[in-house]
């Protein structure tokens, strides 16, 4: 098993509490920051503007992505120019469909043409990868984002899919691919191994890497010890 700091992938910290952003921060292994508007929402985010321009100013020198939430592509195209108003290090996540199923691309052309840094997501499937791929050729650095962790929760292998995407995007230097909702702090290795480029992780994920390399033996003796403080703390009795 690699030492996180000979690992080839960028980790990205994948949240919108921002305290546990910063504290991300802090850590010269996190390459980068992801969001989107269900974390937004769970972390109880209101002001989406004001939380975001605020991240930003915290968090200057390392890349950023903001999701655009509108359902017409007219108006993601607004709000993704706005979003990239906001900094140089920012990138706008547009979704490969909107709710009705229809195709992002079309917008998706336009912005790269325009200059506008993608992070393209909900990607699933290969197809979408290289449409993608195709729509944001020739524009500024971009990410395609794939969500092995969804992919997995069907009860599909997610590597060979990645594995493929990774050979999708070879033709494309300025496009980055992201392993998107790992389930484990595995799937960091898994992701490194086919060489992916980028997974993103909550921080609950993130915290995990304390653990590498520990020794099993003394983990079951801790996992015991668990055990026997929670059943005195239950007060348990037969």
């Amino acid at each position: 098993m690699k030492a996180i700091e000979n690992l080839s992938i960028k980790l990205f910290a994948d949240g919108a509490d921002q305290a546990g952003m910063l504290e991300m921060y802090k850590k010269s292994y996190i390459r980068g920051f992801t969001t989107n508007p269900t974390l937004m929402r769970k972390a109880g985010v209101t002001d989406y503007a004001a939380f975001a321009k605020t991240v930003i100013a915290a968090i200057p020198d390392r890349p950023l992505s903001f999701e655009v939430f509108s359902d017409e592509f007219a108006e993601m195209e607004r709000q993704a120019k706005l979003i990239r108003s906001w900094g140089d290090n920012v990138y706008v996540k547009i979704p490969i469909t909107n709710s009705l199923g229809a195709s992002s691309l079309p917008l998706v052309r336009r912005l790269a043409d325009g200059g506008v840094k993608q992070n393209v997501t909900a990607l699933t499937t290969l197809a979408q990868v290289r449409d993608a791929a195709a729509a944001l050729a020739g524009g500024p650095p971009a990410y395609v984002s794939v969500f092995a962790g969804r992919v997995a929760d069907t009860g599909r292998d997610p590597l060979p899919l990645m594995a493929a995407a990774v050979a999708m995007l070879a033709p494309h230097p300025r496009l980055e691919l992201i392993w998107a909702s790992p389930r484990e702090l595995l799937n960091v290795f898994q992701a490194d191994a086919v060489g992916c480029h980028i997974i993103t992780a909550t921080n609950d994920i993130l915290k995990k890497l304390a653990l590498v390399g520990k020794d099993l033996t003394e983990f079951s003796l801790e996992t015991v010890q668990m055990f026997k403080r929670d059943a005195e703390a239950a007060g348990f009795r037969l």
